[in-house]
């Protein structure tokens, strides 16, 4: 036999082994199975959340199941041992049932979806996805889906960390049809990184920097102690006409507000000036006579 025709025949082996033992479980909370091919036989490893409707009374359910499987089914020597749920709400089997049966009680499939939604929420998932289909309202088939949190779509996160299951509830309009996907809290994503847990390194410099960093400290010291030794920069002041305007117009009033003299003597050296004397004008003859009497009249006082 092919490996191909191997996995078919596998497959198809273990939904007919899950629609029996989901039927026969139904009121005990069945949340789905595991197989594992074994010389002795085959080991189904079933969750359930009532383990104790499934065993029975001194395992008499569990007997039962097991030869309705090796007679219906032909599996050789199977072996079932049961475990029990911890937390339903993150299995989506278990999820998908309670809505299934909220929704054959009558219950409004909005509020049946939302509801199972918060649960599982609220239990700690990363993200959930509930979708519902066919005739909700009327005889043409809808669909209607509600997601909160990180749900992938693709990839390998998508096949590892995704769990999903899927029901059908037969209601007056048609059958409906409840997909339940949850991401489990403990799924770790590869582009979400962590770097809580890596070690504290603490960074010890080469003495070399340490020696120059002690040089640093002394000279900034010695720097506020000694005011004289801080040397201050002048800015570098760009030209800009406006700047070469603003000096123009200083100049000019430095020069209108100093006038310069341009006396004699300035000009003429000063041995020059003590031999000048001013030179007299001709008086007229009345000056003259006005002197004289001013002169004769002093004498006689």
């Amino acid at each position: 036999m092919s490996v191909v025709k191997r996995i078919i025949r596998d497959s198809i082996e273990r939904v007919e082994v899950d629609e029996l033992l989901a039927e026969e479980y139904e009121q005990a909370g069945y949340g789905g199975i595991q197989i594992t091919k074994t010389p002795l036989g085959t080991q189904i490893n079933l969750f359930a959340m009532r383990p104790g409707r499934v065993i029975g009374k001194r395992g008499r359910a569990i007997k039962e199941a097991s030869t309705k499987l090796e007679e219906e089914l032909g599996l050789p020597n199977p072996q079932i041992t049961v475990i029990e749920v911890e937390v339903p709400e993150l299995n989506p089997m278990i999820m998908a049932s309670r809505v299934a049966n909220a929704l054959e009680r009558g219950v409004h499939f909005r509020r049946a979806v939302f509801w199972s939604l918060n649960r599982v929420m609220d239990s700690g998932a990363l993200g959930c996805e509930i979708i519902l289909k066919g005739p909700l309202r009327s005889a043409r088939s809808r669909f209607e889906k509600v997601v909160e949190g990180y749900v992938p779509k693709s990839g390998d996160p998508a096949l590892r960390f995704v769990k999903s299951a899927t029901m059908h509830v037969k209601m007056k309009r048609g059958v409906l049809g409840v997909t339940v996907n949850i991401v489990s809290p403990d799924a770790k994503f590869p582009d979400k990184v962590n770097l809580s847990e890596l070690p504290e390194i603490e960074y010890e410099l080469p003495i070399k920097t340490r020696v120059e960093e002690e040089t640093i400290e002394e000279d900034q010291i010695e720097d506020i102690t000694h005011p004289t030794n801080v040397q201050v920069e002048k800015e570098e002041v760009l030209e800009t006409p406006e700047s070469i305007k603003e000096t123009q117009k200083e100049k000019t009033e430095t020069d209108t507000e100093k006038p310069v003299d341009f006396s004699k003597s300035e000009l003429v050296p000063a041995e020059r000036e003590e031999k000048t004397e001013p030179e007299k004008k001709p008086m007229s003859k009345a000056k003259e006579r006005e002197e004289e009497t001013k002169s004769e009249s002093e004498e006689e006082v």
